[in-house]
């Protein structure tokens, strides 16, 4: 028996369009073995497809056969504690699992770097599926096939805040109303930024965020589809966060807080109870995950 525990990820972080993300503190956890047939089921109540369809077990199979190993079935039990298509990236924990725990099965075929690669291919781009391997603040690039990623771990100095609505976004849906061409002036906006986010988080200069946060290549596209999403954005940041984006495609929102302010969520938490516009939506204190995808074997 093969477990593999995945944290939630947080993808573009503003400016880092499909390049940079970050692991939280909320995980899904697989336990898989090898069996004869396909059973699958879940621990906590979650509907997920029990058949060949799971993504878990597409991804595992994917692993054997790139491998060129037999798959005579998998045995999974999920428990599923990242939200479905909330921006969290819970499809790339699916996935992570997957293939990290069918390369476990298999004695380690895979590289870590083969992981990664295979992982990115499953997922189409790397930005969930890296820090949910990695762990950290994780930038990454994909180039002909190979994915190269840098890590870091983030600091104490900060928590994040997610505020997680009632109703789901799916990613087709999210990047089906992005522009297919962008302005010249629009892209050197984001690429400044997402540079400085990226030493920003590396130097821990998180006064730095409310600017290395800010986009126009996604935002402004996607939160008309989350309705109370730009005045939960207004209300962290009237409320001290130091940043305040789109988690992902979307719709969760994801704040940036600093450490020291022991007030923010309950003060935050009072105001989307009062509020109608903003009452779709829960808040979930959220500490980084530096560690990444872990695998555990049972004893035998």
């Amino acid at each position: 028996m093969i477990t593999v525990k995945v944290p939630a990820t947080s993808a573009n972080i503003g400016a880092g369009f499909d390049s940079c993300g970050l692991a939280l503190g909320l995980y899904n956890t697989v336990h898989m073995e090898e069996a004869d047939g396909v059973s699958i089921r879940t621990s906590d109540g979650t509907r997920v497809p029990t058949d060949e369809r799971n993504l878990v077990y597409a991804a595992a199979k994917r692993v054997y056969d790139e491998c060129g190993r037999p798959l005579r079935g998998l045995s999974l039990v999920q428990e599923n504690a990242i939200p479905m298509a909330r921006g969290l990236g819970s499809s790339s924990a699916c996935i992570a699992a997957g293939v990290l725990g069918a390369n476990a099965l298999l004695g380690g075929v895979l590289s870590d770097a083969d992981v990664l690669d295979l992982a990115t291919k499953i997922e189409g781009h790397p930005d969930n599926v890296a820090p949910a391997l990695l762990g950290g603040f994780v930038v990454s690039a994909y180039d002909a096939g190979r994915v190269w990623s840098l890590r870091h771990d983030i600091g104490p100095g900060i928590v994040f805040a997610a505020f997680i609505p009632n109703f789901r976004l799916l990613t087709k849906k999210a990047r089906a109303v992005l522009p297919r061409t962008v302005a010249h002036r629009d892209a050197v906006y984001n690429l400044s930024r997402a540079a400085l986010l990226a030493v920003a988080f590396c130097e821990e200069r998180y006064d730095f965020l409310p600017v290395a946060t800010k986009d126009c290549l996604h935002q402004p596209y996607r939160m008309p589809l989350i309705p109370g999403g730009q005045e939960v954005c207004a209300l962290a940041r009237e409320l001290g966060a130091l940043a305040a984006f789109i988690s992902g495609a979307g719709p969760t929102i994801l704040a940036v807080v600093d450490s020291a302010d022991t007030s923010f969520f309950a003060r935050a938490s009072e105001t989307l109870a009062g509020t109608q516009a903003m009452r779709a939506f829960t808040l979930h204190r959220l500490a980084a995950d530096n560690q990444g995808a872990a695998v555990t074997a049972a004893r035998a």
